[in-house]
């Protein structure tokens, strides 16, 4: 597994974890609801762009 892969991997694990987390916290108190939709969002182009670079990231 590449060092991209595992990246890739993490922070979809992170970003399950987050959600998790979230169960039963009142999110819409003091903007959370949108500073974690801004924080998905941009891990999500991430995570999009990682994937995207993968065969650059690749060891030979």
């Amino acid at each position: 597994m590449s060092n991209a892969d595992r990246m890739i991997e993490d922070l979809d694990s992170a970003m399950r974890q987050l959600r998790e987390a979230m169960r039963g916290i009142p999110i819409r108190r003091g903007s959370f609801k949108r500073t974690h939709d801004n924080l998905a969002r941009d891990i999500a182009k991430a995570a999009t762009m990682m994937d995207a670079a993968r065969p650059v990231l690749r060891k030979n």
